[in-house]
């Protein structure tokens, strides 16, 4: 399977904001975007005094933005715009759901991981289970009541074995449900627009892929 394997930092300067993929050196001094608030390249700097971008440009962006985000590859995230299409309701928050519903996401916003990419290897690893089955696929969609744990066999490996104190400080969203001490969240509904923080305009993905 393709993946990224260049420096993540990047896309947040080609994005010209923070994407808060790195974990913690994201709030920290160490970010490149503070430093360094424009795209990568030896014209990066230049780019900022060009022309006003076109509608085009701006819904291109939007979507970049969006696959960075949540690390997904352009065409899994054509699929999932397709799939987001024929459900009823709303395309975008359709979309944006999908999204959220992804496994990585879920074991990210439950504080498993530091950031998604973190929360993806361990996925991947076999570190994850749901509703008690090992599940290694960071794509998998949960669904409302879905029980998300770490495995208790992979519970005294080292990045495991304070994470019930770091728990405790963390705040989920309300449509899931942590219990730190057992190192488990459920899945208690579909996010709502409000609940899901993420600086996108979805309308502009929509318009991208309806040209």
């Amino acid at each position: 399977m393709a993946k990224y394997v260049k420096s993540v930092c990047k896309l947040c300067r080609r994005e010209g904001e923070k994407l808060y993929l790195k974990g913690e050196k994201c709030y920290s001094d160490k970010c490149p975007v503070s430093k360094r608030a424009y795209a990568p390249g030896m014209h990066g700097k230049k780019a900022q005094f060009r022309r006003k971008m076109s509608d085009y440009g701006l819904q291109l962006r939007e979507k970049q933005k969006a696959r960075r985000i949540y690390g997904v590859l352009e065409a899994q995230f054509r699929r999932y715009f397709a799939d987001a299409e024929r459900v009823k309701g709303i395309t975008g928050l359709n979309l944006l759901r999908t999204l959220e519903s992804r496994l990585d996401n879920v074991v990210y916003r439950l504080g498993f991981g530091s950031s998604r990419n973190q929360a993806r290897q361990l996925v991947r690893h076999g570190h994850i289970q749901v509703n008690g089955v090992k599940v290694n696929i960071p794509s998998y969609l949960v669904k409302p009541g879905d029980v998300v744990a770490v495995r208790e066999r992979s519970r005294q490996r080292p990045e495991f074995k304070d994470l019930a104190q770091v728990l405790e400080r963390h705040t989920a969203p309300d449509w899931l449900g942590l219990e730190a001490a057992s190192l488990s969240g459920r899945v208690l509904s579909q996010p709502t627009r409000e609940a899901i923080d993420i600086p996108l305009r979805e309308q502009l993905i929509v318009e991208f892929y309806s040209r």
